[in-house]
């Protein structure tokens, strides 16, 4: 079968032939593969930085896709892993069957973010209905899913962040009430988030971009009232696209009842992780299949791999490899 090959930690997978996969168990399926997303959990893998590295090399890559079992049945499969082929195993049960409405590319894009979402909003921050959301650096795959989903779970007003002007424009689309270009000064950045602030506290914070702006941010967040009435604030940080390590004033935290969180592997309990098949991901199908969730795809033939790897996502748009 061809599929999509490393022969050693931090290369680019290359489209090759690679032999097929064989089940090593009665519960062993083979999956005809039909979509499968690039994530970032995909490329960690591939440089061996990821906890969960290869264990043998050369190793097909993938972690999760949309097939066809044997008896015909469409599924998305997740932990299946060596996703990027034309065929891979999957274990029986560890897949969702899918529902005619929705196409295998959105399918397969789906997962990755919407979970990341979810977890982040309704988990980690605990949103509640009514309070306002503030999705820093919300012009990506996962940050504008994160917009509808806050909607979804029925936040009252939605300010979103960004670099991307022309992503940052379509945000009111998806349910953003109040948009804010992190590309301008320090300076003009800190007042339109006093702006916001200063007509209603937020309440949830879920932040993609780390670095820098999450300093702006927290900045702004630092009261200067010692009288002043504390106003509950969680902050989750989920990504790092500007960077792994901010500087954090001691009086950020003294001075504002800010909660700090992170959503990643092993910040999710276990009984939530085991509604991730029979509940979640059947959830966020449906509401993708009543064309209540979006996202951005852009279709790669397999045998683009290589391409598709170095250019990365653009505009908050989420590769999907077909063989």
């Amino acid at each position: 079968m061809k599929a999509a090959v490393i022969h050693q930690f931090g290369e680019i997978p290359r489209y090759e032939d690679f032999a097929d996969p064989i089940p090593q168990t009665e519960d062993d399926l083979i999956l005809t593969v039909k979509a499968a997303s690039i994530k970032n959990i995909d490329k960690y893998q591939a440089k061996g930085s990821h906890y969960d590295r290869y264990k043998n090399l050369p190793a097909v890559v993938g972690t999760d896709g949309v097939g066809i079992l044997p008896d015909g049945t469409r599924v998305f499969a997740f932990y299946a892993g060596a996703t990027m082929a034309e065929k891979a195993l999957v274990r029986s049960g560890a897949y969702v069957v899918l529902p005619d409405a929705i196409d295998s590319i959105t399918a397969a894009a789906l997962p990755n973010p919407g979970l990341s979402a979810w977890f982040s909003l309704y988990y980690r921050a605990g949103l509640r209905p009514g309070e306002t959301v503030l999705i820093n650096g919300s012009t990506g795959v996962t940050g504008k899913m994160a917009i509808q989903l806050a909607n979804y779970f029925g936040a009252g007003k939605v300010i979103a962040t960004g670099r991307n002007p022309q992503t940052l424009a379509t945000l009111p689309n998806l349910g953003a009430d109040v948009v804010i270009s992190l590309a301008q000064s320090d300076a003009d950045l800190q007042a339109a988030l006093k702006t916001e602030l200063k007509k209603k506290p937020v309440d949830v914070i879920i932040d993609y971009t780390w670095g820098h702006p999450a300093e702006i941010l927290l900045r702004t967040l630092t009261g200067n009232d010692f009288m002043a009435e504390a106003h509950r604030t969680r902050y989750v940080t989920v990504g790092e696209m500007a960077g792994p390590t901010i500087q954090l004033a001691s009086d950020t935290l003294r001075s504002a009842a800010i909660e700090l969180y992170g959503v990643g592997g092993g910040s999710i309990p276990k009984e939530v992780m085991k509604k991730v098949p029979t509940e979640l991901l059947p959830k966020l199908f449906d509401l993708a299949a009543r064309g209540l969730l979006t996202i951005e795809t852009e279709i790669i033939s397999l045998k683009d791999v290589e391409q598709a790897w170095e250019q990365g996502e653009t505009a908050g748009k989420r590769f999907v490899l077909v063989p």
